[in-house]
């Protein structure tokens, strides 16, 4: 399968370039920066040690910055090179980035440009985060003597069993990696079952993570604008998720006179498609993209912006966590739980089983199944507010507890690959 896979890379070269000019005229790209996406730079390689930190986009490039920022304290002489794939990491990376950091986006994987890239930035260390493996990057790196790690490697039952169809194939993607650090002990059974070497489970790198900030005087001024109403998110939905917020919205707003619903989607880009849906519907929608304020009569606050989670968290202390009603895996609870929310979910939320499991085993969080128990639960946590504030104390300790451990555990299994300076 390796072998078909670099074959029909090296003959779609013409293929990936019209993918590209595609992608940049749909706005997934950013046209300054296409050159990258062919492994060519304006950026210098920085004199001294390299590590390249691979994350795919939004929230792996979040998990990573705690990695990056211990990695430079402990190794003051160290440059770091963060690659990911979207437009929207890069510009959130952009404001946070401490110096000796350098973001690029990654190649496309053909052969030709992953080795222009390597040959360009001659990476001592690559770093992985979680589970987006492209074959050629990782095995022109491979042979070039680049020690690489997999941190917080992820794998669902769903892609444990496709890959069990091509079993020969992801043994040897996996054996690029001298280190596989999986989020859960569910992962690093497949991993190893698969056929991965030194495989080894010492937490969710997210748990490193410090609160997402926000801007206080924007907080101050969305508090004030929204005052005492009832006020409850629905957090990173997908696709279909926001149906259901829709009628929540519509069963409770007679209950709670004056609700507000706010909305932040897993992807800003949808904002004018989820902004028509409800107003179809006869509800108010003010959005934040356009700088409107929620008003005394808005009934939607849709947050289609990038970046801002923090300040939209610390607008309610109610959040349905979205990607788990609909066959995604869910979204990442632990940004809402270092807040203090108290947290609802749907079943589906593959990708962060464990977590869920000790958030609801402590009462932080409850999971939904449908829009009925959605609304059942929402109203339950606004009528009672000393239940929403214990179960987001309660989400909040564990979201913060051993954070400090789960860094300290991977920095040691990963600081050995890299080299002693020249």
């Amino acid at each position: 399968m390796i072998f078909l896979y670099r074959w029909l890379t090296f003959l779609c070269g013409p293929l990936v370039n019209l993918l590209l000019w595609r992608r940049n005229l749909a706005g997934k790209e950013d046209p300054e920066r296409i050159p990258e996406r062919r492994g060519l730079s304006q950026a210098k390689r920085p004199a001294g040690r390299l590590v390249w930190v691979h994350a795919a986009s939004v929230g792996e490039s979040f998990s990573a910055l705690p990695l990056i920022q211990q990695l430079l304290i402990r190794n003051p002489d160290l440059n770091v090179l963060i690659t990911t794939g979207t437009i929207s990491s890069a510009r959130i990376l952009a404001k946070q980035l401490p110096e000796n950091v350098i973001h690029q986006y990654v190649p496309m994987d053909l052969v030709p440009w992953v080795r222009r890239f390597l040959d360009h930035w001659r990476p001592d260390m690559a770093v992985w985060i979680e589970s987006e493996l492209w074959p050629n990057l990782m095995l022109e790196t491979t042979a070039r003597g680049i020690p690489m790690a997999l941190v917080n490697g992820r794998m669902s039952t769903r892609s444990y069993q496709r890959w069990q169809l091509g079993r020969r194939s992801i043994e040897q993607l996996l054996n690029c990696f001298r280190v596989i650090l999986a989020h859960d002990e569910r992962s690093a059974n497949f991993f190893r079952d698969l056929g991965a070497p030194h495989t080894n489970c010492v937490g969710d790198l997210k748990q490193a993570a410090d609160p997402l900030s926000a801007d206080e005087a924007e907080l101050a001024r969305l508090q004030t604008a929204i005052g005492n109403r009832p006020v409850w998110l629905a957090a990173s939905t997908h696709p279909g998720e926001e149906d259901a917020v829709k009628k929540t919205h519509k069963k409770l707003r007679k209950q709670f006179p004056g609700l507000l619903s706010i909305i932040a989607p897993r992807h800003a880009n949808r904002g004018d498609q989820i902004a028509k849906q409800f107003t179809r519907d006869g509800l108010n929608v003010v959005r934040r993209s356009t700088g409107e304020t929620p008003t005394r009569d808005a009934d939607i606050y849709l947050a289609d912006t990038m970046g801002e989670m923090g300040l939209i968290y610390r607008l309610t202390t109610i959040v349905f966590v979205g990607g788990s009603l609909v066959t995604h895996g869910g979204q990442n609870p632990l940004e809402p739980a270092r807040l203090g929310c108290a947290i609802l979910h749907g079943p589906n939320i593959d990708n962060f089983t464990s977590i869920y499991a000790d958030l609801d085993a402590t009462g932080a969080s409850r999971q939904i199944s449908d829009v009925t128990l959605l609304a059942d639960s929402v109203a339950l946590l606004l009528r009672d507010k000393q239940t929403a504030a214990s179960r987001g104390r309660a989400a909040k300790a564990l979201a913060l507890k051993g954070r400090d451990k789960v860094l300290e555990h991977i920095i040691a299994a990963i600081e050995p690959l890299l080299p002693e300076p020249k």
